[in-house]
């Protein structure tokens, strides 16, 4: 098996390669590894040991950011390497520096991984949520170097679960501990013979309850408000805004904040509010503010901080792409609604549960919770209240993480000098 899962990555590195002559991201994939070695002898040339943190692309990228600042607070002067599968997670992560090194991780084929750990020579790895590479967690393994995987989640669908599983079951025992955002996560890891589990959460709820401690005002969203109520929807496709668009019509109250997930789609989402008076984020006209109907946020960064001015908020992809991040909006306490399937997103799930939040899949099944928000206020303000308290007593993950790891991430008695 060992053998051919490295022939599937090496085939599986090809192909990107080959994409590389017809798609952007997989050029940078490809472009972002040239000179790796070199790039990484240079930054580690000192002999300073990291704690290396590995995130496939931006969204565990932002479940990684409660932990590294935690370290960071709480040991300043230890190194902090983080490691990025995709692109888009690599240029956040340059971007924000908040890690001392932000380097691409290489394939997982062992030659290369035995290189990457010479070089590196990390304290501890900490890998975040799915980034399941077998040669990695073998070299670690052999060489004694601690790592653990933080907010994981595991489904019964899962291939560690199936009766062809036992190799991959065999890898996993190799790591030092798992942190779990669920109890079913923990009992099927235990099913397995895997005990070394802690249920603690997601770190996404640090990182959203420290965003919008922070937040700052915008202040062109009074002028926009206008004495009436806000819809702000975030990371939409087509069908969440045409469901908007509908709703709208029946809701003369209320303006609509509109942040489609990709901004080279604004010129889609003006013609599906045509019959509105539109805005566009780029070319706001404060005069002409007041007056307008729908918002479109044509910009990329202030959308979790826009949350804040919402009266209801929806988060879009829960049609066909998947749903996007929810907890951005839920921090702040406001009711919650996205499209039919959610059922992959733990936090989704808990939220319905709980009646915080509300799937939809027809325009009247939004408008009567709506209705039911304007003629009952003490029920809008329940679920406003289930939203809050939702996040506030799932964060905390970050702190009981770095208390089981801070031994590991202080020592400093391990090198990587042979292939093993």
């Amino acid at each position: 098996m060992q053998v051919l899962y490295t022939i599937g990555i090496w085939f599986y590195g090809l192909g990107i390669r080959l994409a590389a002559a017809f798609s952007e991201k997989a050029l940078l994939w490809v472009k972002g590894r040239l000179n790796l070695y070199q790039e990484l002898e240079k930054a580690f040339a000192t002999g300073d040991r990291p704690v290396w943190i590995h995130c496939a692309s931006l969204g565990e990228y932002e479940q990684a950011k409660p932990l590294i600042q935690k370290i960071k607070q709480e040991q300043p002067d230890t190194r902090i390497l983080t490691t990025f599968f995709s692109p888009s997670g690599y240029t956040q992560g340059i971007k924000d520096n908040i890690s001392d090194d932000v380097f691409y991780i290489p394939l997982d084929l062992p030659s290369r991984v035995l290189h990457f750990l010479r070089i590196v020579q990390p304290k501890a790895a900490i890998f975040v949520k799915y980034e399941f590479w077998y040669n990695f967690m073998r070299q670690l393994h052999w060489h004694k170097i601690p790592f653990y995987y933080v907010s994981a989640i595991f489904r019964e669908n899962q291939h560690f679960f199936k009766w062809y599983g036992k190799w991959f079951v065999r890898r996993l025992k190799m790591a030092s501990h798992f942190f779990v955002q669920t109890e079913s996560s923990k009992a099927l890891l235990e099913s397995v013979g895997i005990m070394q589990v802690t249920v603690c959460g997601d770190t996404r709820f640090d990182r959203v309850k420290a965003i919008a401690a922070q937040a700052q005002p915008f202040p062109f969203m009074d002028t926009f408000r206008n004495g009436k109520k806000i819809i702000v929807a975030g990371s939409t496709w087509e069908p969440d805004e045409q469901l908007l668009a509908q709703l709208l019509q029946n809701y003369p109250g209320y303006k609509l904040v509109v942040a489609p997930h990709e901004i080279n789609r604004t010129p889609e989402v003006k013609r599906t509010f045509a019959t509105y008076k539109t805005a566009q984020y780029s070319a706001l006209n404060e005069t002409e503010l007041p007056d307008c109907d729908v918002l479109i946020i044509d910009t990329i960064g202030i959308l979790s901080r826009l949350y804040q001015y919402s009266d209801v908020s929806y988060v879009g992809g829960a049609f066909k792409t998947g749903l996007h991040n929810i907890l951005e909006a839920a921090v702040y306490g406001k009711p919650l609604f996205f499209g039919p399937h959610y059922d992959h997103f733990n936090e989704a799930v808990n939220l319905v549960a709980l009646k915080g939040a509300f799937p939809v899949a027809t325009v009247k099944t939004m408008s009567d919770i709506m209705q039911r928000f304007e003629k009952n206020p003490e029920y809008y303000a329940q679920t406003c209240d289930i939203c809050q308290q939702y996040v506030a007593q799932n964060s905390g993950a970050a702190d009981i993480i770095y208390k089981q790891i801070e031994e590991s991430i202080r020592k400093d008695d391990v090198n990587i000098a042979s292939d093993k």
